[in-house]
């Protein structure tokens, strides 16, 4: 550890990370006190290598920007080196398994980070695969059910907004219209089981078509029992948005239609009068916030006026992603 950087706790040492649930409360507020510290220290200049000479494997199956960026700059800035892996460069596209790359992959370094979020059924039950042989922590970088590094992100981006005792507020987590592709369901499903934990007031709202996963429901339904929050599912942007302290807008695609994104971006073309616009925005509190995981489609999904506007903290939430990643990261490989 550097000179004049905190200590950090050790309860999570060697412990995967594949979905916020996995992680009880306690634990995910350490993850966020955590995030909290490292961010101060990095605002503040002061070196933290907590990971010196450490190495994790980051393997993507999909694109990315925010992810990627934030674990390599992440484990640099914590004295550890982050190997970019593109699936289609690796034996993982000749059908390289699960079992053999996490044996092999955990005795060249210190975590495996991954990324496998486009084809429903398949990259929540990879990683625990690779979880299973490998014996150092895995580390989920959004999948097809959760994105538990996203969601931890914008967990922490509400309460720097409203504080640490968020019960009862209304966050609204809407379908929006993009036509760029069929963008992965993990985000609302993330937010779904995560925001119902600590007390929030969901509202789901979405077009018939664009149900989420029953199991990811049921989680949420769950969560919410016990925390003694509401879920509410609505059919239109409007009924979700009233009233809202936080408003999560995005597009995600048909759970049965990922292997045919032609008839899956018919069937959106219908609903193009979802968008967040100003109008929409005018339902929700004063004090409200606009949040999207990125990238968000302008002129779609959102307008500029309300993306660049007083209501968004798209880039404070896009900042947080490094310093959760840091949390994740130093609080899980330490020896």
């Amino acid at each position: 550890m550097t000179a004049g950087c905190k200590p950090i706790s050790d309860k999570l040492k060697g412990r995967d990370w594949l979905m916020t649930q996995d992680w009880n409360d306690e634990e995910i507020e350490i993850a966020l006190e955590t995030s909290s510290q490292l961010k101060e220290e990095f605002r503040g200049g002061i070196p933290h290598l907590h990971l010196p000479n450490k190495t994790i494997f980051l393997i993507f199956l999909d694109k990315s920007t925010r992810t990627r960026n934030s674990f390599e700059a992440g484990a640099t800035q914590l004295g550890a080196h982050a190997h970019f892996i593109d699936a289609e460069t690796s034996q993982i596209s000749h059908g390289e398994s699960p079992k053999d790359m996490g044996i092999i992959l955990s005795s060249y370094g210190h975590a495996i980070a991954i990324r496998h979020d486009t084809v429903p059924g398949e990259g929540q039950t990879y990683m625990r695969e690779v979880a299973k042989w490998a014996d150092k922590p895995v580390i989920n970088m959004q999948c097809d059910v959760d994105h538990p590094c996203q969601n931890l992100a914008d967990l922490m981006t509400i309460r720097e907004e409203f504080g640490k005792d968020i019960r009862d507020l209304k966050i609204a987590v809407s379908w929006a219209y993009a036509p760029s592709y069929v963008k992965p369901m993990s985000v609302p499903q993330g937010l779904m089981m995560l925001m119902t934990r600590f007390g929030m007031n969901v509202t789901l709202a979405h077009p018939p078509e664009y149900t989420l996963m029953p199991e990811t429901m049921k989680i949420a339904e769950e969560n919410a029992k016990k925390s003694g929050s509401k879920i509410e599912i609505v059919a239109n942007m409007e009924d979700a948005f009233k009233d809202a302290d936080i408003v999560y807008p995005k597009a995600w695609g048909i759970q049965s239609l990922f292997g045919k994104p032609e008839e899956a971006m018919k069937i959106a073309q219908k609903y193009k009068n979802w968008i967040c616009d100003e109008e929409k925005m005018k339902l929700t509190k004063k004090s409200s916030i606009y949040m999207h995981c990125l990238p968000a489609d302008r002129g779609n999904e959102v307008t500029d006026a309300v993306i660049d506007g007083p209501h968004s903290r798209i880039f404070p939430e896009a900042e947080n992603r490094l310093h959760t990643c840091k949390a994740l990261m130093a609080l899980t490989m330490r020896d």
